[in-house]
């Protein structure tokens, strides 16, 4: 029957704007003001002002709580935080308050080298530090998500399924995006009565009831605006560094929209230390993405002031939520960012972001242009760069995930139209007279990604590096397109049609390497983090790590979730064979280097997303070696990567395959097992012992990249099985 005015759940007021129904007239004239912006409770002390009268009230007692602690205090300084010994990183810095400045560790400091870390306990400060947030605006966003009524504002767009205007509609929820994808609410007619109808009502009912589960999640693990306040810089000091996506020195809060914003806070919540951080960041991630799957119509219209074009912060959302979601120890999260994956490039397409002219040199500004002029080019050139960062990031992404879960990449790299992205000084400049100086030393012509991939498949052999300055950014895209390349390619290094052989991926690789070790401008972080994607890819050309790890699961029935899905094995292989192949010793040759750079990586660098998928390839390699009864390694003193990557097949392109070796000591321990160095001099690596440590190391990711917890129990039961 139909509600009336007196019956339970009536909502006989009715918002003017969006048509929503409210029981009671406080609630609507509270959401009455999420179309207004009206704050109209404001704080006698900071004027602050406030859109409902229990944050002020909350606000205040800040202030009281304050003076009487200064007054007891006097004139001595405020009183250090207590501090709680968590179980974090050996390598991660104290947690500090938001307004305390976090210094960046020193180079060279790598895991072992730091005491347990400590973190401030986030409850016993959150009050008084929220008088003091670093970006205000989060007050803000916590007074959106925690409203009454927000359980509605999250909810399904109006037109996305055919339900009658009055059940629901987003529009009361400002997502930054006030325009809709398309109309077919309009097109769709009269909804007939009778089955389908009531069919439709239990739909929104579905809808509504999972909305609120997700509010509700929210309310329930007590995240407060503190807390998202320091996420959000969590984020731009730890996650940004590592993967400089979004431009700190131009980012505005109030223009970024809420999904966003969100997936940003649940990314910087994974380098906080109290443990229900976890359980916080994944309710924001499962926010953010309740509102991009149901609201996306309306998020890829959203137009920041700057962008060139719709859908960038989409694109970004979708971005940051599936590098959550690729590595999260919520296996069902993870599940989800594989399935929603390609959406990404398809929207970006949809867009034309691809299309969108870059930021022409002739636009900079003169040195004697007015401040203003240049602030608005700087802006301007900022919004190009995110949005041509966006994208490429997503090709690095989708390299990872596809090595990760065995699958194919979701659209074809080497075709990547996108030139390469400004110098890194000039992305990390604080104000717009330091970014037009680096801007003037940069080339006028930029080379396409796709014209870089041809030049590294040239018609003969060479091996000369790139004649490019290619920041780590832009070598982590290229390795990812190297990497799409290896997954064509079946089990039988049998390559699809028009896709390179593994013998010039290889060669690709080589001439990537000579770039990388040539290339003086990058930091001695940014050149270990690039090497330890270089030798994962390389390991995966000589064994496809996923299939090598499920074959070593099936063979001793132990469980994994790691790459997930019902996968099938590579037929007749056989481990202990491809031990004493020259591939195999290739392959462990980079699992050693792998290790080796985890842990030089200093402190504030140990967490780059490729890390745990590095170090389980790594693992795996291992184990085969161990089972097999192979537990001491002598290694060559000095490494050739060339012979340790290349054969005589590919280094001579298949001309001349009796010609012999180069008589490095690199090259005689793949063709034989062996090092001439006597010993005493030559490294030796017990395999067992290492695996122990990787064990510890893993450990330590846990609490940064949860899906490290199903790789670090398959390790665990490796190790039993070599015992």
């Amino acid at each position: 029957m139909p509600q009336t005015a007196t019956s339970p759940g009536a909502k006989p007021l009715i918002c003017r704007v969006c048509a929503k129904g409210f029981s009671k007239a406080e609630h609507l004239r509270r959401h009455e003001r999420c179309h207004t912006g009206s704050k109209p409770f404001v704080c006698k002390e900071c004027r602050r002002p406030f859109a409902r009268q229990d944050a002020l009230t909350r606000h205040e007692k800040l202030h009281t709580r304050a003076a009487v602690t200064k007054q007891a205090q006097g004139p001595q300084s405020l009183p250090v935080p207590q501090v709680n010994h968590l179980d974090t990183f050996p390598w991660e810095p104290t947690r500090a308050p938001v307004e305390v400045n976090i210094s960046t560790p020193a180079p060279g400091q790598g895991w072992g080298t730091s005491d347990a870390q400590q973190a401030v306990n986030l409850q016993a400060v959150a009050s008084d530090l929220d008088f003091a947030l670093i970006w205000p605006d989060s007050e803000d966003l916590f007074q959106s998500i925690m409203s009454s009524d927000s359980s509605e504002q999250w909810q399904i767009p109006l037109g996305s399924l055919p339900i009658p205007p009055v059940v629901q509609d987003v529009s009361g929820m400002d997502f930054g995006s006030p325009n809709s994808f398309d109309d077919r609410a309009s097109s769709i007619g009269t909804i007939p009565s009778g089955g389908s109808h009531q069919a439709v009502r239990n739909v929104s009912d579905m809808v509504t009831s999972s909305s609120s589960s997700v509010t509700a999640a929210i309310k329930a693990t007590s995240i407060t605006s503190v807390f998202l306040d320091e996420c959000l810089h969590m984020f731009f000091v730890r996650f940004i560094p590592t993967f400089p996506i979004l431009h700190r020195a131009t980012f505005v809060f109030r223009d970024c929209t809420h999904p966003l914003l969100l997936n940003a806070m649940a990314l910087g919540s994974l380098y906080l230390g109290p443990k229900d951080s976890v359980a916080k960041g994944e309710a924001l991630w499962r926010l953010a993405h309740t509102a991009v799957s149901t609201s996306w119509q309306s998020l890829i219209t959203h137009r920041g002031p700057y962008d060139a074009c719709n859908g960038v912060q989409l694109l970004l959302t979708a971005l940051l939520g599936q590098i959550y979601g690729a590595l999260s120890k919520n296996r069902a999260i993870r599940t989800t960012s594989q399935v929603f994956r390609p959406l990404g490039f398809f929207w970006a397409r949809h867009c034309g972001m691809s299309d969108c002219e870059p930021f022409s040199l002739e636009d900079l500004p003169f040195p004697d242009t007015p401040s203003s002029d240049k602030e608005h080019n700087w802006r301007t050139w900022a919004a190009r760069e995110i949005q041509q960062r966006a994208l490429l990031a997503y090709y690095i992404l989708d390299g990872l995930v596809a090595q990760m879960s065995g699958d194919g990449a979701s659209t074809r790299h080497v075709a990547n139209p996108l030139t390469l992205p400004s110098s890194e000084a000039a992305f990390d400049a604080n104000n717009s007279d330091e970014w037009l100086t680096h801007m003037r030393s940069q080339k006028a012509e930029q080379p396409s990604f796709r014209l870089i991939f041809r030049s590294l498949f040239p018609p003969t052999g060479s091996f000369r590096a790139l004649d490019y300055q290619l920041s780590a950014f832009s070598l982590r895209v290229i390795l990812e397109g190297l990497q799409s390349l290896v997954t064509d390619s079946d089990e039988f290094d049998l390559s699809a049609v028009g896709v390179p052989d593994r013998s010039d991926v290889r060669r690709a690789l080589a001439q990537v390497h000579e770039t990388i070790t040539m290339s003086i401008h990058l930091s001695s972080s940014e050149r270990l983090e690039v090497l330890l994607r270089w030798h994962t890819i390389c390991l995966d050309t000589m064994i496809n790590s996923t299939v090598l790890c499920r074959h070593v699961c099936s063979r001793y029935d132990i469980p994994q979730h790691v790459s997930g899905g019902a996968r099938t094995l590579r037929p007749g292989f056989d481990m202990l064979k491809w031990v004493s192949t020259e591939d195999a010793r290739r392959a462990l040759l980079h699992a050693i280097a792998i290790q080796d750079i985890i842990e030089q990586l200093p402190r504030g660098r140990a967490h780059v997303i490729h890390m745990p998928s590095a170090l389980f390839a790594a693992a795996t390699v291992y184990v085969v070696f161990a089972l097999a009864g192979v537990a001491n390694i002598h290694l060559p003193r000095t490494i050739v990567w060339q012979d340790a990557l290349l054969s005589h097949t590919d280094l001579y392109l298949g001309c001349d395959t009796t010609r012999p070796s180069t008589g490095t000591e690199t090259s005689r321990f793949v063709a034989e097992g062996k090092t001439d160095s006597p010993k005493g001099v030559a490294a030796v690596r017990n395999l067992l012992y290492e695996m122990n440590s990787m064990q510890k190391l893993f450990r330590c990711l846990i609490s940064q990249w949860g899906i490290a917890l199903d790789m670090e129990e398959i390790v665990n039961q490796w190790i039993t099985l070599c015992h």
